[in-house]
């Protein structure tokens, strides 16, 4: 299982929206680099829900229900469906994921544009711990 964060704007489509919905599919990737990321998720991975714009912070948790495959009518962008696992206690704001040195390197702090990335076994559990999930 991989570990993965998947960015959206909350006006367009919220965690709350995931959790009425039960599942959707995840689409509009439209960068290189993220849509590379997108076409590596596989059924069973996790992935942090992040809220942009004004809230920037991971608030919940999803799951990949299918692999990811190219969406309907286009040649070279990928889809996934995800359904969600649960909301985090607490949202876990950028400003407290930057604080952490361990994380300067994360494409989330690096690249803050991208849509889509890896997240490392070490900074899933730090953000867990920082929702008050893990001890």
């Amino acid at each position: 299982m991989a570990y993965w964060l998947f960015k959206e704007e909350p006006e367009h489509y919220s965690f709350a929206d995931l959790v009425r919905d039960g599942q959707t599919t995840w689409d509009g990737v439209s960068n290189p680099l993220a849509v590379k990321h997108l076409s590596q998720v596989r059924r069973g991975d996790r992935i942090l829900f992040y809220h942009t714009g004004n809230e920037k912070a991971v608030v919940g948790i999803m799951q990949a229900v299918s692999d990811a495959y190219l969406g309907p009518g286009e040649s070279k962008l990928y889809v996934v469906d995800v359904k969600p696992i649960e909301k985090l206690p607490r949202p876990v704001t950028l400003a407290e994921i930057k604080a952490h040195p361990e994380c300067a390197s994360w494409e989330l702090v690096r690249l803050p544009r991208l849509s889509v990335m890896p997240v490392p076994k070490t900074i899933w559990n730090l953000i867990l711990k920082l929702a008050d999930k893990l001890d």
